[in-house]
């Protein structure tokens, strides 16, 4: 009989038995061996191990990020798919591919070869148009993560620098995705090169200089196709990747970010750890997105190059237009009046056309990414923040978030004056003074709508923490008079409502102490700033307010005996 215990049932062991285990297997011996190899070279497990135990709380607004980098990744593998049959070649050629209605018409070479992958590959339609969905799905997730992270406040102190590394690859992504768009070299992205050309002589000083450069030589050329190829396949997709790689590790080593609840606070954590829970997660996530991805790709046409033909510079597509995350540049473009274009100093500035195409989207970006350092100086606030806001709670800042959504969507909607003009049987010119005009006045209008609703939410939910929630029971007192029953909510659904910092505008100081040594100033225009920021700002419901709201409505308590008060209201 053997002597193992794990040999013998359960009743034959005893206390003073000491357990034994199962020897590990041959191939975790091997594999043990391996990894063992490799941590004596290199010293990979400390981190691993890590990162392995590294916890992430649980939400559904934290997929956003995870879809923008599965997105990545499945344009990262159809582009490589793509490169095997791409020509980046601006050189003539006639096609004598399967599609009839162009068969013998002289081409580029980069026109006949994304017709070759379109028709004549096995799946390379499909993967062409995943492709482009996929870089329409980064875009997307990528701002709608971005605005996450803002009204969330998510880039306070210390990920600062983190919010301007995601407002870097919000801005790269919309220069890759124009130029991939480009390569094609058909009417439709033929026609936006040409717009781009111009774009670039609208420069003051040196337009001229860098369109020739940029182009080597007069438009068209036979430069930008191979030059824009390896801006797409091999410059901004290494700068990209190196940026998220930043991004994803900057996370890892910071404390993750978390919403206000039991249990939270600044020092601590609670989600689950990378292994097993959430590795297990996210990477059935990546297959979601990217069958989600097939499926629309497989279903839903975009960029059906040969129904425009190959690119004719003495042609222009009618309606032509940009794909949609550029489309706030073209109605700026649109909106812009012609007046802005005058003669100084012997030479022509055509800001009407320099401030929409060259300048809006640098200053556009460039106030994002200083806005983290913005609020802090307003605020003089400087500790770090890991639990996050409710959007409600910062008026001021989800009302800025607002208007500047409301100023996009103007502006892009400002891209389409002449499709409206057209299907509306409406003055293109009429069309255009309003978009102009909204410009203006609608984020103005937004800012103190959203503002006046946040307010009027908080003090909804303080009412709510006061005196309970609204029962739809009315109870007769004694005396005759009507009320209606509250109870009070409970401690999970009042945390939210109360879990949050009560802040005041800064004061307008002399700069001296009260012992008479210098000290730090806080200027006008810095009082002034958070007096717009905080001034109207509803303070949280205090332990001692609660207290006394509950001891005087504690009738709502006892509402079963038949006890009364006075109105909770």
């Amino acid at each position: 009989m053997s002597t193992n215990a794990y040999d013998r049932p359960a009743e034959a062991l005893r206390s003073g038995d000491k357990p034994v285990t199962a020897p590990p297997s041959a191939g975790a011996k091997k594999l043990g061996g391996v990894a063992g190899w490799v941590d004596d070279r290199l010293g990979p497990a400390k981190g691993v191990n890590y990162l392995m135990k590294k916890v992430f709380p649980d939400h559904w607004s934290f997929m956003l990020g995870e879809i923008a980098m599965y997105s990545m990744i499945v344009c990262l593998l159809t582009g490589v798919f793509l490169t095997f049959w791409f020509i980046p070649s601006a050189g003539h050629t006639t096609y004598d591919g399967s599609y009839v209605p162009l068969q013998g018409v002289g081409m580029s070479e980069a026109y006949a070869s994304s017709l070759k992958i379109s028709f004549d590959i096995k799946g390379g339609l499909l993967i062409r148009q995943m492709h482009h969905w996929a870089a329409l799905m980064f875009i997307v997730a990528l701002s709608a993560h971005m605005l996450r992270v803002f009204f969330t406040g998510a880039f306070r102190k210390p990920r600062e620098l983190n919010w301007v590394i995601g407002c870097i690859l919000s801005m790269l992504a919309l220069v890759e995705g124009f130029a991939g768009y480009s390569l094609p070299d058909d009417l439709l992205s033929g026609t936006g090169l040409r717009a781009a050309e111009g774009f670039m002589q609208s420069a003051p000083i040196i337009g001229s200089y860098l369109a020739y450069m940029v182009f080597d030589g007069p438009f068209p050329g036979e430069a930008i196709i191979p030059r824009l190829y390896g801006v797409h396949v091999l410059l901004l997709p290494a700068i990209l990747v190196g940026l998220f790689t930043a991004h994803i590790v900057m996370v890892a080593v910071q404390k993750h970010t978390q919403y206000p609840g039991p249990g939270r606070t600044n020092s601590n954590v609670v989600g689950f750890p990378v292994m097993p829970v959430y590795a297990a997660k996210a990477g059935g996530f990546f297959f979601i997105v990217f069958g989600f991805i097939a499926v629309l790709s497989a279903l839903v046409q975009i960029n059906a190059i040969w129904v425009y033909g190959p690119y004719d510079t003495s042609a222009v597509t009618a309606g032509a237009q940009p794909d949609w995350y550029m489309g706030f540049a073209d109605g700026a473009l649109r909106l812009l009046p012609g007046w802005l274009e005058f003669h100084a100093f012997g030479y022509t500035l055509s800001l009407n056309v320099a401030i929409g195409a060259l300048m809006l989207i640098p200053i556009m970006y460039g106030i994002m990414a200083a806005y983290p350092f913005i609020e802090a100086w307003v605020t003089g606030d400087k500790r770090e923040h890991h639990l996050l806001d409710r959007p409600r709670n910062q008026p001021t800042r989800t009302a800025l978030g607002v208007a500047a959504l409301t100023f996009y969507g103007v502006l892009m909607f400002a891209a389409a004056n002449d499709i409206m003009a057209i299907k509306l049987h409406m003055s293109i010119n009429d069309i255009t003074y309003f978009f102009r005009t909204a410009a203006f006045v609608l984020p103005v209008i937004a800012f103190w709508a959203t503002r006046r609703v946040c307010l009027s939410l908080q003090r909804a939910d303080r009412n709510k923490v006061l005196h309970g929630r609204e029962t739809g029971r009315i109870v007769r007192t004694a005396d005759g008079q009507f009320f209606e029953a509250h109870e009070p909510l409970d401690p999970y659904t009042r945390w939210k409502l109360v879990g949050f910092e009560g802040q005041q505008p800064l004061e307008l100081t002399s700069g001296v102490d009260a012992h008479g040594v210098a000290a730090p100033s806080n200027g006008k225009w810095r009082t002034r700033l958070s007096r717009f920021y905080f001034q109207d700002v509803v303070q949280p419901v205090t332990p001692a307010e609660l207290e006394a709201a509950h001891h005087d409505g504690h009738a709502t308590e006892h509402l079963e005996a038949g006890e009364t008060t006075k109105a909770l209201h």
